[in-house]
Formats: C-alpha cells, structure tokens, sequence
C-alpha cells in the first residue's frame, strides 16, 4: 500500500488552484467539471491532489461545506489485487461508496472504489496500471502526463488525523482491521496548558504513516480543530524532501508563512547535537527557516517545518520534512518514525499560536493563506 492522491473540498477550486501553482510549486494538470462539481487536478513530483468546489446546491461539495470547512475529504491508498480487497471490506462489514469502478486507455485499466473511514473521512482505493508517459485518477476521464519539471518534493510522506477525545483507540482499531495497519510509535505530549495522545499507525510494508491525535484537554490544539472543523478530519499532510533547506527558502520567497518556534528550542538544541552532524552554514540557516530537528533510533536526523493554517480557519496546514541517513552496520538507514522532541516542539509552538489567536479573536486571517477559498 501507499498514497495514491488527496482530494480537498473547497470554496473555489480555481483560485484554490492559483494558490497552489503561487504558493508551492504544483503545476495544473487539467480539470473536470460535470452538472454540479468543479475539479482542478494539480501535481507535484509524484503527489497529485484534487481539488473540487460546488457548481450548484446539489453538489456533494456544497454539502460538506455546509458542516465543515474546506478541507480533506478523501485520503487515497494504492492497493494490489482490489477485488480481493473488496471482498474483504464487504466481510468485515465496511460503507462502499459504490462498486468497483474502471477507467481504461490502451489497454491499461484503472480500478477503484470508496469507503467511508473514522468520522467520515473518505479512503479511495486504487489499483492501477504503471504507465511509462502518464497517470490515470480516479473519475479524472483523461490521463495525466508525467510532469518533466524537477521537484524536490519527493512525495507524502504522512497523513494526520485528528479524533474527538476518547475515540483515538477505536479509530486505530478501526484502521487496524479495515486496512491493515499497524501500530509503530505512541506520543503523550504535555504542557502546562494542554496536550494530546497520539498512535502513528503504518502498512506492512511502512509506506503509509497515518498518525492519529485526540486531545487530553479542552484547551488542547487539537480540540480546537475539533470545533473549528465541527468533526474529527485530516489535520495535515506532509511532503518529503531530499533538501529541506532549499525547499524552505524557496517556498519563503514566494511568500508562504510557516510557524513561529521559540529561539530557546534552538539553544537547547545546541547542546544536544554533535558539532560534525551540521555545517555552521546550515545551522545558522537552519535556525533562521525556523526547522525543527531530531534525531531516530539510528542517530539519523529528521528535520521538520510546520506552515500556518493555509485557510481561514485553524484547521488544515502543511509540513515539509527530510529525513536523512546514518551508517548502521554497514548500510544507510533512513530516519524513521518521528522524533518525541520535534513533537513537542511542534505542539508548543502550535500551542503558542493559538494563543495568540485567543488574545486577537478580530484578527484577519494570515494574507497568504487562501482566504475565502
């Protein structure tokens, strides 16, 4: 299994589109519109999103909007052997959206079917040919060239969901039994304020890493999204990068804004780190992009930079991540998982940014996020 695409509701998927293309890189690749839906397609490297905006009243999309706000609506998975998988949903008693489908253009077919996941959420799953020249999506009646522009955005690395307090354990379950997952890392993060649990769920084979947050307090980050998003959904998706700091200066100057974190993170973090794992180039850029660093299991370092809500409301937002290699008997090994500093740095400077939205309940929405869309 691993990600296949991730499908937004939004406001208007034609300017949500030029944010995108202005904002970070994504290229347009065509767009679908039928009696009462919108669709942009959008790519980057090998990430594809959707994007769709209502026609008229009867659109699924107006529909969701009216309880929520823009947003993830479908996680996609790429799946081998979708009839057996079907087969098995139906056994364990799953919602199907609908039958299988199929899309086919010379000779390559493209299978899939939706069902409805932990509050709601969407999972298309997908089986689906590996064409040399282009790409075919779901209910997209097109193929999509493979883009020739380089990207340094290498793919998603993870998706997260945020539940209501006391649902975490029967959302894992439910992934769990349904698709598969397994648990590989657990978090308890606290402040003086607030906090949250966390289960990071993965496939078999840890292509997918699908986290998972309910809140501990009322205060909590995460019991804000609840009740900004009136519902458990997906609190961020995060690119991977083979060169964190050359993605973050670029995505800077096209003016995207990123989180705040505290320069005490930084002189603590000094104190930690080997003086040979970075440059002093890269330190000082390091600390001037504001990226969060930690180390795994096997001394490699993880590096992390967490954006401000891209829409009007707190709720959806971005990380970009680079996970880099260590020599362990003899091989390279990637950083896995996620470190625990890095989480709760991210949780306290989150923390200190809804703060600040508490003490300025007038304040406008950043201007670069995608107001109104």
């Amino acid at each position: 299994m691993q990600f296949d695409h991730l499908h937004f509701y939004v406001t208007n998927a034609k300017a949500s589109r030029d944010w995108f293309i202005q904002k970070l890189g994504f290229q347009a690749q065509g767009c679908v519109t039928n009696s009462d839906t919108h669709t942009e397609i959008i790519q980057q490297g090998s990430v594809y999103f959707l994007l769709s905006s209502p026609v008229t009243d009867a659109s699924p999309v107006a529909q969701y909007l009216h309880q929520h706000p823009s947003g993830i609506v479908d996680v996609g998975f790429q799946v081998e052997d979708i009839d057996s998988v079907a087969q098995r949903m139906k056994v364990e008693g799953v919602k199907m959206m609908q039958p299988i489908q199929q899309y086919s253009v010379d000779n390559s077919v493209l299978k899939w079917f939706t069902i409805v996941g932990w509050g709601g959420l969407h999972h298309t799953l997908v089986e689906r040919p590996n064409h040399p020249h282009w790409k075919l999506l779901p209910s997209v009646p097109f193929p999509i060239p493979y883009s020739q522009v380089y990207s340094h955005i290498v793919g998603i690395d993870h998706v997260v969901l945020n539940v209501n307090s006391g649902d975490l354990q029967a959302a894992v379950n439910w992934y769990k039994q349904v698709l598969g997952f397994k648990s590989q890392q657990t978090f308890d993060i606290q402040t003086k304020r607030s906090g949250l649990h966390s289960q990071v769920l993965v496939d078999e084979h840890k292509n997918v890493q699908f986290p998972i947050n309910e809140p501990t307090s009322e205060k909590s980050q995460i019991q804000e999204f609840i009740d900004v998003n009136r519902g458990a959904g997906i609190q961020h998706i995060a690119l991977k990068t083979k060169n964190i700091i050359q993605v973050v200066g670029q995505l800077r100057q096209q003016g995207l804004p990123f989180i705040s974190v505290s320069p005490f993170y930084y002189s603590q973090l000094q104190k930690q780190l080997n003086k040979n794992e970075l440059s002093p180039a890269d330190w000082k850029t390091i600390q001037e992009y504001e990226i969060l660093i930690d180390m795994s299991d096997s001394d490699a370092m993880l590096l992390q930079i967490f954006t401000q809500p891209i829409f009007d409301e707190p709720t959806f937002f971005f990380e970009f991540i680079e996970r880099r290699t260590s020599w362990v008997n003899g091989n390279f090994v990637e950083a896995e998982g996620f470190g625990e500093g890095n989480f709760q740095a991210l949780f306290e400077a989150m923390e200190q940014e809804q703060i600040k939205r508490s003490q300025s309940s007038n304040q406008q929405p950043n201007s670069e996020c995608m107001k109104g869309l």
